[in-house]
């Protein structure tokens, strides 16, 4: 039988995943908003690859791959990183909470959601579309950028998070999803890179140069100047022409 977990209940563990105010925030919400990703495992300090990327729902701490055997039995989430900030696949977060009016980013064909604000040089001024939370520019018809936008509205709005939060299937979190899984610990070190949002319109908050592309890359080969991440290819640095040639002198 089909296994399913009230996300707004509680676990056995001292950590317990609920609430018991509507209005505030469970646990393993407020956690995974709070926990500090891609960093380096305190378990597994002397092995590879030991970036915490995985968040256990039921003991609501960031974990490295090699922590996966020790969580076996639990619901298990991704989390990834692009230009130094955490997402999370659409298709996995709004399985667990709804996840409407936040603006998604397409990556590697992929919808994804920031879990938190990301600091801006400048703020909506005038009649444009701005997060209701931060003032961050967004397309129509999106009110939040982020995860945390949300959720910190609503609170502070006194509306019940009981709405937007689901019962989710501990199948959908299992640890075989990390079969095969790469984590090589790379991540974008060009801070001005952009992510392109999943709709067609431009992006009003464009600052920056360098996009990442919302294609697969599957046939580049790696080169000089590339920084691999999986799925996606950036080019870090500009190629300097060789030295020109003047014509010989007739």
């Amino acid at each position: 039988m089909v296994r399913e977990r009230d996300i707004m209940g509680t676990y056995s563990s001292s950590r317990a995943c609920g609430g018991g105010d509507m209005n505030e925030k469970p646990a393993w919400l407020e956690r995974l908003m709070a926990e500090t990703f891609f960093g380096a495992c305190g378990v597994h300090q002397d092995r590879r690859k030991n970036e915490k990327n995985v968040f256990c729902l039921h003991c609501c701490l960031s974990i490295c791959p090699h922590c996966l055997s020790s969580h076996r039995s639990h619901p298990l989430l991704q989390v990834r990183r692009y230009v130094y900030h955490d997402v999370i696949r659409l298709d996995d977060l709004e399985k667990l909470i709804d996840c409407s009016n936040i603006q998604p980013y397409t990556i590697n064909s992929a919808k994804v959601i920031f879990l938190n604000q990301r600091p801006q040089s400048r703020t909506c001024k005038g009649p444009a579309n701005a997060c209701f939370t931060c003032d961050r520019i967004l397309q129509e018809p999106f009110h939040f950028c982020s995860l945390s936008c949300k959720v910190d509205y609503m609170v502070y709005a006194g509306q019940s998070l009981s709405n937007i939060l689901h019962r989710f299937d501990e199948s959908d979190f299992a640890i075989s999803q990390f079969e095969g899984l790469r984590v090589d610990g790379s991540e974008v070190t060009d801070e001005d890179t952009q992510i392109a949002p999943s709709s067609s319109y431009s992006n009003t908050e464009a600052t920056s140069n360098s996009v990442i592309s919302c294609e697969p890359n599957n046939n580049v080969k790696k080169g000089k100047g590339n920084t691999f991440l999986p799925g996606i290819v950036l080019s870090l640095g500009s190629r300097r022409k060789g030295a020109p040639h003047r014509a010989p002198l007739s």
